[in-house]
């Protein structure tokens, strides 16, 4: 690793929890679950399936935004966007973010699919015309990058990232390689997603979703339960930093991603993919896996993926890991906002020493030896705590935060 390294210097967020760090940590310490039954998704399924849904309908987003309720061409995901841009900037100022070249590197998986699937009969008819044609290019997943930048005046370098489970991940690696570069000085990273039918439906069909709470790592686990909203880092070197006097949240001291090639939506059950990820991660921060005080684990309560996550462990830690938790049983899995809103969950757990727990785990899996954390543990001094998100296609990533 560099000398100089790079750093956390501000947090945006909103989930199923709530917006920003008080009402995330007051959740995370008592053990509340942000799942409960769609009340703003517009399905069939709403008696059926919990889901971590963001507690705002979009006029009260608007609101919230000082936008106008009638102003057109923002998507529920990019109101999110926004919201958890909103967050970070309380205390960074955009003149700030502005005077150096900045990357704004966002991630999203199914772009404006929570409108675009209303509009679908409209877009394919022959004679489309009207308001619902401001609508057709939010199906792009850049568009809620271009119209957050915008919005807030920012002027970034702009990219949008896809990598399914994985993408804010890998957002905040590329931001922090642009900054090792030279390319910019500082970095906005993370990513967004709010929920759609298509994407309840399209998980649904893989057999894959649970109707009871998610039990991430148990014998019993069925499947996850999806969530929306929306997580921000700050990212930049640990001198420019100290120069303006920042607050450093955290230092970014390893990161790695690799691809299985081995299935569109499973992992191979051995966890090699994840093990190598794992591992490389380590090598890159000079640390061994005996560093690692916690790891916020992927932990979808599937069954492929928690077998192959747990081998994974097991093995790099040799039957011995450091406290390891899944914290979708309170937000959701939240797609391509997971990686960041995890890595933020790390980042706080190791500033506020704590580990949370991983909700409604009961009987052992029979595939692995360990367990996950069930209780949660205060007055924890954490050094180096590690994130997984692991992605259909194979998209494995592993973040380390170490204390400043």
């Amino acid at each position: 690793m560099a000398a100089d390294r790079i750093v956390v210097t501000s947090i945006g967020i909103v989930t199923s929890l709530g917006t920003g760090r008080a009402a995330h940590l007051h959740a995370l310490r008592n053990s509340q679950s942000g799942l409960r039954h769609p009340e703003i998704l517009d399905t069939i399924h709403d008696k059926e399936f919990l889901i971590g849904e963001v507690r705002q309908t979009n006029d009260a987003l608007k609101k919230t935004l000082g936008i106008q309720p009638d102003a057109e061409g923002y998507t529920r995901t990019t109101l999110l966007a926004m919201a958890g841009m909103q967050d970070i900037l309380r205390e960074t100022d955009i003149a700030l973010l502005n005077e150096a070249p900045l990357a704004f590197i966002n991630a999203n998986t199914v772009g404006g699919m929570c409108e675009v699937e209303h509009l679908y009969p409209q877009f394919i008819a022959p004679d489309a015309d009207g308001a619902f044609t401001k609508y057709i290019e939010t199906f792009d997943c850049g568009d809620s990058t271009e119209r957050t930048a915008e919005f807030f005046g920012l002027k970034p370098f702009m990219a949008t990232i896809s990598t399914a489970c994985s993408s804010s991940g890998n957002a905040l690696i590329v931001g922090a390689r642009m900054i090792r570069q030279g390319l910019v000085k500082r970095a906005i990273c993370g990513g967004c997603d709010a929920m759609s039918r298509f994407t309840l439906n399209g998980f649904h069909s893989l057999k894959n979703v649970d109707k009871s709470p998610c039990r991430p790592f148990d014998n019993t686990r069925f499947g996850l339960n999806l969530g929306e909203g929306a997580g921000y880092l700050l990212l930049e070197k640990e001198s420019d930093a100290l120069a303006r006097g920042a607050h450093i949240v955290a230092v970014f001291s390893g990161y790695s991603n690799t691809n299985d090639a081995y299935h569109p939506t499973a992992p191979p059950p051995d966890g090699a993919g994840a093990y190598r990820t794992m591992k490389n991660a380590l090598e890159q921060a000079n640390l061994q896996p005996a560093d690692i005080d916690y790891i916020n684990a992927h932990g979808t309560a599937t069954l492929n993926n928690d077998v192959a996550e747990g081998r994974a462990i097991e093995n790099l830690w040799e039957g011995t890991p450091p406290p390891f938790s899944s914290t979708k049983p309170f937000t959701g899995h939240t797609l391509a906002a997971a990686g960041a809103v995890e890595a933020i969950f790390s980042i706080w757990a190791m500033e506020e020493g704590f580990i949370p727990p991983s909700l409604n785990f009961r009987e052992q899996m029979e595939e692995v030896r360990i367990t996950p954390t069930t209780n949660l543990q205060e007055n924890t001094s954490l050094k180096h705590v590690l994130s997984n998100s692991f992605g259909f296609g194979g998209n494995n990533v592993s973040l380390i935060f170490s204390r400043p």
